[in-house]
């Protein structure tokens, strides 16, 4: 038999009667108990009954009992320091839910810090030296411990040993899956964003679509799921070309997804006639993009397919040429897109003709003189808006006049709001309006790098000197674009989010929002009456929330006590829960 000084315990059983009235009456029993073995077996020794006690006295006995320090409420408590915490609890969470810290690695120090970058890039994007300061000022300074930018750096590097394998499991997860991935569709899209310094050897001059003139860049092209979810990124140098991008990851896309019948959805610059050869002799990927302009005016001439008179009745219809065997042309034209790309175009020839009459009255007045210099000046005035076109021009060396090419505006104006899919994808597999609707999808990886771009991850300017930082740069915030679509879809009911967007029968028209967006965003108010959020106004406000460090009057040690959480923060992590227990029901 042990010992007689075994801990004791407190233990209450509960169990109800029916008394003679038909009443059922629960009658408690406390008992304060030891455990002990006898033989090998365990045996409870009764050391006194205690059920006289109310239930709060109860609650203290058996916490002191289990060893837990009480408090007296007339203590004086002290709060030493309140710390930000919910909105990291949330991405914790959610992160913990999914598998991420999984799917990054094997627990070490590198993969810890990898999760507080990825929390600092959703919560506050700035400089990795920045981001060391928001780790001191949140719950990452006691759960990290003491971190120096070197660490940073070298978990960075070890993040993208990890890429391939990363992108594989991400790829097959939501690529590969037919459960997931029932169309076996993949977007991919390219971007830029510029650099700082000149020793970025990714660093060149390009088509800035960051507007930056001047500012050396780099690109990344982006693959990511038909609901815009990232999956992987390559970064290319800064004047790379869409077509060689793409091809690019057209060479893996297969060992990525472990699938062969994908279809690549590329905008009209990425997947050309060159690159389409290229596919069809390497590759077994079917492909949806659209003709360039010029393609679609040689399809408008009098003989040809493409006629105003297809829309008579409807706003698309597909066509053939000699041009493009074994391929499907759907032509489409948005009468809405129509009336704005005519807007557009005589706001341009206003804003033109106003420098071009400035120009007009120097010539005049001799203060721009000789055809060279003038023409200089009108090559400049018609580069800024693009309609040299559209303008007829006279010049001599004192002289200077124009007018309007009113066959060149009438020919554009014909094919306004006229766009036309491409594709190889038969029909049995994929309609007409499936096809408009599959290319109308990239938007959703413009979306992507909206949310790269902006408060949201901030992945520009690029920072870094070397190249393999600079690649581990953009495969963090991918990583970061990765998790904050599940936050933005989990939390969508409590922010201005269109939960519930129509899918319209004419795919061609602009889907139109909901009428329980509208009303978020015209009110500013929930169904439930409470306030609707932006993302980022969700995230400032879970992270009010905070984790304090407490110390009692007489009590050597201090402990931590998180906040009671608003009705907004305790939504949050419900919506998280079920975002997650939604996740695990699919069927794999």
């Amino acid at each position: 038999m042990s010992a007689k000084g075994s801990a004791m315990h407190v233990a209450i059983n509960r169990r109800q009667r029916t008394n003679q009235a038909g009443t059922t009456v629960e009658y408690r029993t406390a008992l304060i108990r030891r455990s002990y073995r006898d033989n090998g077996k365990v045996k409870h020794e009764t050391l006194g009954n205690v059920s006289y006690l109310p239930d709060h006295a109860l609650a203290a006995l058996k916490a002191s009992l289990a060893g837990k320090p009480l408090i007296d409420a007339t203590a004086d408590l002290s709060i030493h320091r309140s710390l930000p915490a919910g909105h990291i609890h949330a991405i914790t969470t959610l992160a913990h839910g999914l598998g991420f810290e999984n799917l990054l690695g094997t627990k070490c120090r590198h993969r810890d810090l990898i999760m507080g970058l990825l929390a600092a890039r959703i919560c506050n994007p700035t400089s990795k030296n920045a981001t060391l300061t928001w780790f001191a000022d949140t719950t990452y300074a006691s759960d990290l411990g003491p971190t120096s930018s070197d660490e940073l750096y070298a978990a960075m590097d070890w993040l993208l040993e990890q890429q391939p394998r990363i992108e594989k499991q991400l790829a097959r997860t939501h690529l590969g899956r037919q459960t997931a991935n029932p169309q076996r569709l993949a977007l991919f899209d390219l971007s830029s964003s510029w650099v700082t310094g000149t020793h970025n050897p990714l660093a060149k001059h390009g088509y800035s679509r960051d507007k930056k003139r001047g500012h050396q860049q780099i690109e990344y092209g982006m693959l990511a799921t038909a609901a815009r979810l990232p999956i992987a990124v390559r970064v290319f140098p800064g004047n790379t070309a869409d077509p060689t991008a793409f091809i690019t990851i057209a060479e893996e896309i297969h060992e990525l997804a472990g699938v062969e019948d994908l279809v690549m959805v590329g905008d009209r610059g990425m997947i050309t006639s060159a690159r389409i050869n290229d596919l069809a002799k390497t590759s077994s990927l079917s492909w949806v993009t659209a003709l360039r302009n010029t393609d679609i005016q040689a399809l408008a001439v009098d003989t040809g397919p493409l006629q105003m008179s297809l829309f008579d009745e409807q706003n698309l219809a597909e066509i053939s040429h000699e041009k493009y065997p074994g391929e499907r042309l759907i032509a489409c034209r948005n009468p809405a897109l129509a009336e704005h790309c005519k807007h557009k175009r005589e706001n341009l020839l206003t804003a033109t003709e106003e420098h071009l009459d400035a120009l007009v009255a120097a010539a005049a007045a001799g203060r721009v003189t000789g055809a060279g210099a003038i023409g200089v000046k009108i090559g400049k005035v018609l580069g800024k808006y693009n309609m040299a076109k559209h303008f007829l021009l006279d010049i001599t060396d004192t002289s200077f006049s124009y007018r309007r090419n009113q066959e060149s505006i009438a020919r554009e104006a014909g094919l306004d709001g006229i766009y036309v899919i491409r594709t190889n994808v038969p029909e049995t597999s994929m309609d007409a309006g499936d096809a408009v609707r599959t290319y109308k999808s990239l938007a959703n990886v413009e979306k992507i790098f909206k949310t790269l771009k902006s408060r949201d991850l901030g992945i520009r300017p690029i920072r870094h000197y070397t190249e393999d930082r600079t690649r581990a740069h953009v495969f963090l915030c991918m990583l970061a674009a990765h998790l904050t679509w599940h936050l933005r879809t989990a939390l969508a009911p409590l922010t201005y989010t269109d939960e519930e967007r129509p899918v319209g029968e004419d795919p061609v028209v602009k889907a139109e929002r909901s009428t329980t967006a509208a009303r978020k965003a015209s009110t500013r108010k929930l169904a439930t009456g409470e306030t609707a959020y932006g993302f980022q106004g969700l995230l400032t406000h879970l992270a009010t929330r905070t984790r304090n460090t407490v110390s009692v009057a007489g009590v050597q040690e201090s402990f931590e006590l998180l906040a009671l959480p608003t009705t907004t923060q305790h939504r949050a992590m419900e919506l998280i829960t079920a975002h997650l227990e939604k996740l695990t029901a699919q069927p794999a």
